[in-house]
Formats: C-alpha cells, structure tokens, sequence
C-alpha cells in the first residue's frame, strides 16, 4: 500500500469517528486545495452526518448572526426589543471555508462556542498555498484530527466508504465503551514525550480511541484503537522525535541452557493469560508513534524554530486599521464629521432597544425613530500593508571563494517567490570597504536578476556598512508604507568598520551598534551563516539584531533558499 493510499484511507476513518461524535472530538483540521480530493472528502462527510445540523460560515461573520442579537427589522415593526437566534443556538457541525485566513478575533469567538455548552463541532478547510498561510492556534488546539491531503493524487481519491447503518450502531454503543484506567495515563506520557504541551491533545486522543472502538463494535479500548488515537492526532502536533529507549549490553557468551522443572512450571491457563497483555505498553506505543511521524519532521522543526522568534515576520505585511478600504471590522462607536463613515445598520441596531423608553419621554410623539450621539457607530476597515525583503548578500573576498555562488543562486530563488508573493524586494551587496545598494524595494524581477548576476565578490567584509544600508532602506521601506524585512547571509566576521577601514575590533562593534539600531526599530529577519563552518560570533550578532541564527555549512542553494522562505514565511 502507498503512502498517499494509507493517507487516503485514514481519511475515511476520520471522517466516519467524527460523525459518531463531533462534540467530543471538536471538529478536523482539513488542509487541502479545492480540487476533487476535497470534494470527495465532503461528500463523505455530507453522507456520514446525514440527519446532523450542519451550517457553512463565512469568515467575515457577525457575531449577531452566530450567536444571535437584535432583529432590527422586527424590532421597529413592534417597537419593543426582538432578539434573534443566531447560527449556533443549536448543535452545529460548522464547516468553514478559507479557514486559515479567520482573524484571530474570530477563531476565538468560534473557540468560545466549541468550549460553550451547546455541543458543536467543525471543520476547517485549510486551502493555504503558502507557508505563512496557517489555521489560527485557538483552533488548531481544539480540532482533534489533523489530515493534510494537500499532495495526494487524484488516482488514489476514491469516493469515500461510508455505512451509514455502521454508524448507526457504533452511535448507540459508543456511551457504553469503558475505558481502562491505565489508558489516559498511557495517552498523556506518549504527548509529553512527543513535545505535545497542550492537555486537550491526551483528551481528544482518547475520544478518537473511543469512537474507534465504538466503530469496531467493541465496547473496551483495545491496542487498535490507541493507534489510531495516535495516528491522526498526536503525530501531527509532534514537535519533537522521542528518544529511543536504551537497548541493555547483551553478554556475547551464550546462556546455558536450562532443564526445566515440571514441578515449577505454571498451568497453561496461567501462561496464556501473562503472555496476553490488554493494553500495550508505553514504549510500544512510542515505537508506533515514530513510524508515524512525517519523514520531514525534523527539517520542519528546524525551520519552525529560527521562524518562531521572528513573530512579526509573517507572509504578509503589517496590519492597518481605517475607514475607507480593506477586510471589514466590527463597527465602533464614533461621531459624525471628518472622513468618519457612519454604519447605518449598526447605529440603528445600537438604537433600537432605547426606542421605547426614548418614545415615553420625547416630546415629539410622531416621530418613528430617536438616534442619540452615542448611538451612532463608524465603519472600519483592515488592510496589508506590502512587504519589503531586503537581501543582505556577503561579497567579500573569502565568501566570493567559499559560498557566494550558493548565496546568490539562493537569492534568486527567494526573488522569484517573493515575486509570485506580490512582495517588494532590495538588494544589498558588502565588500572591499563598503556597501552597495544594488536595488531598492521593487517587483522587477528582471531587473533583480540582471543586478545579482553582475555581483562582483572580492575584498574586505564592511558588515557594519551593510547592515546600516540595509537600516536605511528600511526606513525607506516604511516611509512608503511597507513592512520591511532583512535577510542577512555571510560567512565571516566584520574586519572593516564604517569609516573603510581595516580595523577589526571597531568592525565589529560598528556591526554590534547596528544590530542594534535595526533592533530599535523593530525589522525582523534572519541571519544565515553560509561559511564552510559555523563562524563564532555571528550567533550574538543574531541576538543583538533580535532575530535567528541559522548556520548552514553544507546548503546548497535551494537549501538555502528553502530555510529563508520558511523563516520569514513560518509554518
């Protein structure tokens, strides 16, 4: 069986655990691209929850229409306050499209339903391209299954197997699964020893373990059920690969061989029943778990942990809030003038419960509507701001001879994708006594590959000198609006200072005092040791600078180019 074939089919069986329980397993993580796999995936699902509410959001939903608010239209016909009932007022299984582009705000107030005490679940339809593109952790926490079908072939997406009787039984005999006490503890030491932190991951586990032995038409959790717990949702929240445990020395000499005592020898029924174990150990488990870790775990995890410090490194640029164009806000409080837009629906809907009471004491009886100051509520809206990415590129004389053919091959990678991301690019080249500004911010992709290629290398290493062009376009970049990025790689220490000159211990604290100052003014980035052996102080010059260390001695250039995307674009 194929890797895409196994995948496929844990696929089904998720979908069949969820539908004998959404509540208790609080919903799946599906990232895949719109295409047939998914829609097969649907369908099944569509058909296991046959006779289920079920409801699609979208993510700019009022909270008014999930958890219910004000009917305004009813409320002025009556004159008295009508309330209305919201989406979720009932269990729901709620299916989100786009869902790793749901603000944050959002993602709670869905994990506020998903925690309340109407019983709901849901499915995230993660539809990301890019590795910035990722389902909110509020969310991420409470959807026990994670499936990611994003590469599999439409050879190996077959209509989903769904008995619909099956389910039916495994619904009515699921409360009557016992669970044995050794099984939470056991569930709970393999997440500590995956890196999981989260406490519901042990939970949601053993109601996967619960709705599978539900489904086999056990009423017990047997050694099955646990691996398929693990399967599909403690070995994709792994973030770390558990120690093997300590084969003991074997003495070479072989044992001697014993006659045995018919005297001392058990009955057969005792023998069986000490070779029968219930439940399988903890190592055993551990030993399942790391075959079923991903085979590029640990490339993952490097890069997820140079991108974690650099928070503010997203795939997009910063957020900023106004009032005339973007993703739409909640309305605000607000006063008429200026360039404010005033949210007639929302101010009427803020005036609507006072109408009675305003009614009683106006003077003017006629008049059908009393609006108040503080009644009145503006529009808001969010938009991203462009990105610039601002290459450092080392060229002096010993990385021209080591690494500067990788560095630029790497760049020019990094050029390409930033341009399919939309992102403005620079470039900064430092050699002999100083820096170059090859290119400020721009989309030309031509252009970029034109200055790269003509990258002369040779010289001294004036790292202050391209860190403080690197400080300034930034500063340019955020002049125009844009969310500056520095992308620094080198393979030396600084031995020429800011004046030219080769001095190495004013180098070096020239390129100190200019960490620094891109520090103070909040660039995030990354700094990439490209040297044939990891150089001594640029991990501190990465800590003053506030940003990743990242050494890559034997990185080709796509290696390097993979490790910048994925800290400047975290996962």
């Amino acid at each position: 069986m194929s890797q895409a074939e196994a995948r496929w089919l844990n696929a089904n069986l998720a979908v069949a655990l969820f539908a004998l329980d959404p509540a208790a397993l609080g919903g799946i993580w599906l990232r895949a691209r719109v295409g047939p796999a998914r829609d097969r995936v649907m369908a099944g699902l569509e058909l296991a929850l046959a006779g289920q509410r079920a409801a699609r959001l979208n993510i700019n939903l009022a909270d008014d229409a999930l958890f219910g608010g004000v009917d305004l239209a009813a409320t002025l016909a009556e004159g008295h306050l009508v309330r209305s009932r919201g989406l979720l007022a009932d269990p729901t299984v709620m299916i989100l499209p786009m869902a790793e582009r749901a603000s944050a705000g959002f993602a709670a107030r869905l994990a506020s339903a998903l925690d309340g005490p109407v019983r709901h679940g849901l499915i995230a339809l993660d539809e990301g391209a890019e590795p910035d593109e990722r389902l909110p952790s509020s969310l991420v926490d409470r959807l026990a299954i994670h499936l990611d079908l994003s590469d599999i072939p439409l050879s190996e997406a077959l209509d989903l197997s769904i008995d619909r009787d099956a389910l039916r039984d495994a619904r009515a005999r699921l409360p009557h699964v016992e669970v044995p006490e050794a099984v939470i503890a056991e569930l709970a030491q393999v997440a500590f020893r995956l890196g999981i932190d989260s406490l519901r991951a042990p939970m949601q586990a053993l109601a996967v373990a619960r709705a599978s032995a539900a489904l086999s038409g056990e009423t017990e959790i047997e050694q099955s059920d646990l691996l398929t717990a693990i399967e599909l949702v403690l070995a994709p929240r792994a973030t770390q690969i558990p120690e093997a445990p300590e084969q003991e020395a074997q003495d070479d000499t072989p044992p001697e061989p014993q006659t045995p005592d018919p005297d001392n020898q058990p009955p057969p029924e005792e023998t069986e029943q000490d070779e029968t174990l219930d439940l399988p150990p903890v190592e055993l488990l551990l030993e399942a778990a790391r075959a079923m870790l991903p085979p590029d775990l640990l490339a993952r995890l490097q890069a997820g942990k140079a991108a974690r410090p650099s928070a503010s490194a997203s795939g997009s640029g910063a957020a900023k809030k106004g009032n005339h164009r973007g993703r739409p806000l909640p309305s605000r409080p607000g006063r008429i003038g200026g360039d404010a837009r005033v949210d007639l629906v929302a101010t009427l809907r803020a005036a609507a419960p006072w109408q009675p009471m305003r009614r009683a004491v106006a003077i003017n009886k006629d008049k059908l509507l009393h609006i108040r100051m503080s009644d009145i509520r503006v529009r808001r809206f969010q938009e991203t701001s462009d990105r610039a990415i601002i290459f450092v590129v080392d060229a002096s004389g010993s990385s021209a001879m080591a690494r500067l053919a990788e560095a630029k091959g790497a760049v020019e990678l990094l050029l390409g994708e930033a341009y399919s991301r939309r992102d403005h690019v620079a470039l900064v080249a430092f050699r002999g006594t100083g820096a170059d500004i090859l290119l400020p911010p721009t989309r030309s992709l031509v252009q970029t590959k034109r200055r790269l290629a003509g990258l002369p290398g040779g010289g001294g290493t004036p790292l202050a000198s391209g860190l403080k062009s690197a400080l300034e376009l930034a500063g340019l970049a955020k002049g125009k609006g844009m969310t500056p990025s520095v992308a620094l790689l080198t393979d030396g220490r600084a031995n020429v200072d800011l004046s030219g000159a080769a001095n190495r211990g004013q180098a070096a604290a020239d390129a100190s005092l200019m960490a620094r100052a891109i520090r103070a003014q909040g660039v995030p980035g990354l700094v990439i040791d490209t040297g044939l052996r990891p150089t001594r102080g640029l991990d501190g010059l990465a800590g003053e600078m506030g940003v990743p260390y990242l050494p890559l001695p034997r990185a080709d250039a796509r290696s390097l180019s993979a490790a910048v995307d994925a800290s400047l674009n975290p996962a």
